[in-house]
């Protein structure tokens, strides 16, 4: 597992705010990046001279695109199947195709998480409309959700009355989807680990959720859970990140129950956005880290030196940067040409300054 050598190129597949973040830390670290985009008008494109504009099914391209790099890996997690498997097979892919896999589908996801002995909601698939109003019918709501293509609370529905399983189901695509069930959870959490090519891993603090309108708001750290429960989340990430043969950043969301018990959520292999703020109080934040891990190279400390809370800026939240400074706070504008309502623009991280010394 020799480390790649300063200067060499890393290949990135999506050119959103993730993909900027990671060229911007491998910059750092001394090497070149290439995006791999379809979106002429991707803001990575803004921090590196090396691109491709390319459907992701060309197959052409992206043999071009692997010839000009060292090591693949990429910012989201719908990336097609057939994309993984052709680069994989002409460079390095970290993480790999596997976790891809998983990750994209909800009914696997849960399958696999659950066969490590790791909580998750009760599920079902549904692949009617009948099935879900009985489901309701027997259990005074669900929450209903695509198997594939969900984020920001896109693709799923709250549903308590058995009448609103139809309008539901037809909207939903595509089938079959997942019937989950409502839980009281006290508060939800993420756990950003990483994972380096010799195995060994890095957790950052978990950190405490909180969304609005199914697009995260704010993470806050550290989180109101106790050290148990800190620890607990911890070890599950690193359960699953092992059970992959992970290498790079693994974000694992999870809801904390109010006797401190945990069930997984779901998973993302990628950088998260919930560890955007490691960018202003860690001595390695999660865009170096996931750099270390997929180079080959040591992972480094994941410590926090101060306690902060990360601020999403959604739509014209951004413009109201410049009046937002104050000490403490540490802003990030992603350089999105079009700001649109639900579109993530940028993010604060304030920091809780007297912390410093600690």
């Amino acid at each position: 597992m020799t480390p790649l050598p300063l200067n060499s190129t890393i290949g990135i597949l999506g050119g959103g705010q993730l993909g900027r973040m990671l060229a911007l830390a491998a910059a750092r670290l001394g090497f070149r990046t290439h995006i791999y985009c379809p979106d002429p008008q991707s803001p990575a494109f803004e921090v590196t001279p090396h691109k491709t504009v390319a459907a992701y099914d060309d197959e052409a391209a992206l043999a071009a695109f692997a010839a000009q790099v060292d090591v693949v890996t990429y910012e989201f997690e719908n990336v097609p199947a057939r994309t993984a498997e052709i680069l994989a097979g002409l460079k390095p892919l970290r993480p790999g195709a596997r976790a891809l896999a998983i990750s994209q589908d909800r009914l696997i996801e849960k399958g696999f998480i659950r066969n490590l002995g790791i909580s998750v909601a009760p599920y079902q698939e549904a692949t009617s409309a009948a099935e879900v109003a009985a489901e309701i019918e027997a259990t005074g709501g669900l929450i209903l959700k695509t198997t594939r293509l969900g984020y920001d609370g896109k693709g799923q529905r709250r549903l308590i009355d058995p009448s609103e399983a139809e309008a539901a189901f037809n909207e939903l695509q595509p089938h079959p989807l997942v019937m989950e069930a409502w839980l009281g959870f006290e508060r939800e959490i993420s756990v950003v680990l990483a994972r380096g090519l010799d195995g060994e891993s890095a957790a950052f603090d978990p950190a405490e959720n909180v969304h609005h309108d199914g697009i995260l708001a704010t993470s806050t750290v550290p989180a109101g859970i106790s050290a148990e429960t800190s620890a607990q989340a911890v070890e599950f990430a690193k359960r699953i990140a092992d059970a992959l043969n992970y290498v790079g950043v693994l974000g694992v969301e999870l809801f904390v129950f109010k006797d401190g018990s945990l069930i997984v959520n779901e998973i993302a292999p990628r950088v998260h956005n919930s560890g955007h703020w490691t960018e202003a109080v860690c001595i390695t934040d999660q865009f170096e880290q996931h750099i270390r891990a997929i180079a080959g190279w040591p992972l480094g400390d994941p410590r926090r030196l101060a306690d902060v809370v990360m601020e999403n800026l959604i739509g014209d939240d951004i413009a109201a940067i410049p009046g937002r400074l104050r000490p403490g706070i540490r802003p990030h504008a992603y350089g999105k040409a079009e700001s649109r309502p639900g579109r993530k623009m940028g993010h604060l991280n304030r920091v809780s300054v007297q912390n410093r010394e600690k």
